[in-house]
């Protein structure tokens, strides 16, 4: 059960005197307070899910089956399939959806298709409104951007937070003065000064939980990204991310070009003169790593101490990558070095070990271990196919229900074309899907007769002399990298291979 329409308290009176009136055992109620039938990741939802897989009770009871889920997709997943198969029957009081009436199948599947559009319908209505609010420069975020707080007198509207923003003018002037990031990093630090996230914390104000250690200490990246940022000229820049999909509550970076910028929306807490000497200093210092090449390493280098990704830093000639977080305070992090030269030669000594490793593996027991891999595949995608023909059935079954329907009169002409076409839809992406997997079934078909042919794909990387940056994102995950041994020259370091 949700509480999206305001009346939990009514839903459960309702659920409990259902209850008695059929003389069931109650075994628990599962609400979801300010939640949506929408969202996958409630936390009740999942427990219930949870609970149902190891058969703890018989029966899931909603008000009605949007309370349960509005997805086709979850409609499909768990009522028609793993309920059944879990022993669960599923009711829903005011739309009479029950899995113990065969014959409102169809029913619940309309009920699932609806709720399926009216997701997306308020899905794009949302985008819509937030879209003309971002354009018309209203800030329309949870979190206000450090040194800023909302309006309390105009929704949309920011105004300075006067303690907070006196950091904020700090940072841009030992920055223009040719004081490093991470030197103000750790002089904000040493003074105790907490950074953005620890500061809202403090204030009880709203902010995005860390999820990395030291989350109180200032970092290198927290003042950069403030040093770039067009908010403290009084410009609103909002987009910056955008989801997936409404299914989803996953966000990924769109492009600049996307993102919403109108300018001159609040009040200014870096001037103009302040905020171009800062950008030319920038821009000054932005010089390419080594004449315009990218290390081999970037980016894929971690402390193992405090998990930061480590940074480049060159002396003498010669390139090094380490963890800046000791720097920016005494006792954050005891700090990871090591040069990008010792780092090459221990990943291909790693390397060359683990090809040796495999090309000197009986030819008989690897070509097993190759075909038992295949094998798995094959017949996981099998189970696919299985699926996905059962639910074509189910698709073709519930469009000649519609199309009876139509004829006795229970559906509007207009209603059965909107839905029959909708089924249609659905049946043939899981044919393609189907016939997509039919063909990933040939070649494995074709890989278990030709043989093993990761023998030739190896041997390329055997014997190398240095690495590159292509090679590097073909092998590496990632490397972490931990503090020198006392009294030796060795750094622990732990490669994690793509392969």
């Amino acid at each position: 059960m949700t509480d999206d329409s305001g009346s939990i308290q009514n839903q459960k009176t309702m659920l409990l005197q259902y209850v008695m009136e059929q003389g069931w055992e109650l075994y628990n109620i599962y609400s979801d307070d300010d939640y949506t039938g929408a969202d996958r990741r409630r936390p009740e939802f999942n427990r219930l899910l949870r609970d149902a897989e190891q058969r703890r009770f018989d029966i899931v009871l909603c008000k009605t089956q949007s309370r349960f889920t509005r997805e086709l997709e979850l409609v499909e997943k768990y009522i028609h399939g793993l309920f059944p198969l879990w022993g669960i029957r599923f009711i829903s009081i005011v739309d009479n959806a029950d899995t113990a009436n065969k014959g409102n199948k169809k029913s619940r599947q309309i009920n699932g298709l609806v709720n399926e559009w009216y997701l997306e319908d308020m899905s794009e209505n949302i985008r819509s409104v937030l879209t003309s609010r971002r354009e018309n420069g209203f800030h329309i975020g949870a979190f206000a951007l450090y040194g800023y707080k909302k309006d309390p007198d105009q929704k949309g509207h920011l105004i300075i937070d006067e303690e907070a923003a006196a950091v904020v003018r700090e940072v841009f002037t030992l920055y223009a003065q040719g004081y490093g990031k991470t030197a103000i990093a750790r002089m904000l630090n040493d003074r105790g000064v907490p950074n953005p996230t620890e500061y809202k914390r403090l204030h009880g104000l709203r902010y995005r939980q860390p999820a990395t250690k030291n989350s109180t200490l200032w970092k290198y990246f927290a003042i950069a990204d403030m040093l770039e940022n067009e908010m403290y000229i009084g410009n609103m820049v909002q987009g910056k991310y955008g989801s997936v999909s409404y299914k989803t509550k996953q966000c990924r970076p769109r492009p600049k070009d996307r993102w919403y910028v109108v300018e001159g929306t609040h009040e200014p807490i870096i001037d103009r003169p302040l905020w171009d000497a800062v950008k030319a200093i920038r821009e000054q210092r932005a010089k390419p790593f080594d004449s315009g090449k990218i290390g081999p390493f970037a980016r894929k280098v971690r402390c193992a101490g405090c998990g930061y990704v480590m940074r480049s830093s060159k002396s003498r000639g010669r390139h090094y990558l380490q963890c800046c977080t000791r720097y920016i305070s005494k006792d954050a992090c005891e700090g990871a070095f090591i040069s990008v030269d010792k780092l090459e030669q221990m990943a291909l000594a790693e390397l060359d070990r683990l090809t040796a490793e495999y090309l000197d593996k009986d030819e008989l027991a690897r070509q097993i271990e190759f075909c038992t891999d295949l094998q798995e595949q094959k017949l996981h995608l099998q189970s696919e196919i299985t699926a996905n023909q059962k639910r074509i059935a189910e698709y073709t079954k519930g469009i000649r229900g519609l199309y009876l329907d139509k004829v006795k009169g229970l559906l509007s002409e207009g209603d059965y074309l909107e839905m029959s076409r909708d089924f249609t839809e659905e049946r043939k992406r899981l044919e393609l899907a189907a016939a997509d997997a039919e063909k990933q079934i040939e070649s494995i078909e074709k890989r278990i007769a030709a043989g093993d042919d990761r023998r030739v794909l190896i041997e390329q990387y055997t014997s190398m002399e240095h690495l590159d940056r292509e090679t590097v994102e073909v092998l590496i995950d990632y490397v972490t990298v931990g503090k020198r041994i006392p009294g030796t020259r060795d750094v622990p370091i732990e490669i994690h291979w793509n392969f």
